[in-house]
């Protein structure tokens, strides 16, 4: 059964946060954020530099924060559990940084939830879609795939991560909506820019600055085996037009 919250009057999304720490309290430092109603996280919290922090400044929130189950999060509770062999050597070194509690904590989260936000009416968050965590949703999506992603469900707002692309469509009677990634955007702006969302009275996109200097030291200190690349990501992301290319090509990818 889908878990239901609300009605409130504003609610915060974030998304994507990757651990990457010093995204995360600047976003969480935003006053809208600190006087929301509630906070949705959508998905792929910990999968990241420094998980164990991550997981203490969110559950800092108490029960204003709600959290979306993403692919990376069931990875890791997966890996935990034995079920999922790790392919890479990455997926061997991020299972090490978590310890338990983090990884019982990340097996609690929902798969999906339906929010109440005044002005909006009823709001379907996920990570990848209403029917898997690992579907790709972009402003490109063909209006019959969005059907078909929100035939089982009866939300007319659909609220998703995963892209790592921030974005606000209407495609018919839906509307798309992507916070973008607090810890490794996709992006035509600047590095060192954190997005996400405020919804109530309507949907209004947002971003925050930090300091990605102090995100890559993070990565490198924790011995990352693909900090190169992650640098890369947050220095130098591939164009929103390349990345929507490239998942509207794939549709679903872990």
């Amino acid at each position: 059964m889908t878990a239901r919250f609300g009605p409130v009057e504003r609610l915060a999304v974030l998304s994507d946060v990757h651990a990457n720490v010093p995204a995360l309290e600047a976003v969480l430092a935003e006053p809208d954020v600190a006087a929301a109603d509630l906070v949705v996280f959508c998905g792929d919290l910990t999968w990241g530099p420094e998980p164990a922090r991550t997981a203490d400044l969110v559950r800092a929130l108490g029960p204003r924060a709600v959290f979306v189950r993403g692919n990376a999060d069931r990875a890791v509770v997966e890996l935990a559990a034995g079920t999922r062999p790790a392919a890479t050597p990455r997926e061997a070194w991020m299972l090490g940084l978590h310890p338990a509690p983090v990884v019982e904590f990340l097996a609690g989260f929902h798969f999906t939830v339906v929010v109440d936000v005044t002005g909006l009416g009823a709001v379907r968050c996920c990570h990848g879609s209403p029917r898997a965590d690992t579907e790709l949703v972009t402003p490109a999506t063909p209006a019959a795939r969005l059907a078909a992603l929100s035939a089982d469900v009866p939300e007319r707002i659909l609220v998703g991560g995963h892209t790592h692309l921030q974005f606000d469509r209407r495609a018919g009677d839906l509307r798309s909506v992507n916070p973008g990634s607090v810890g490794l955007p996709y992006h035509d702006s600047t590095p060192g820019t954190a997005y996400w969302a405020l919804l109530g009275p309507d949907v209004a996109l947002r971003r925050t600055r930090y300091d990605v200097a102090a995100a890559i030291a993070a990565t490198v200190a924790a011995g990352d085996p693909k900090a190169d690349v992650i640098t890369g990501l947050l220095t130098a992301p591939p164009s929103v037009a390349e990345l929507t290319a490239d998942a509207e090509r794939l549709e679903f990818s872990d």
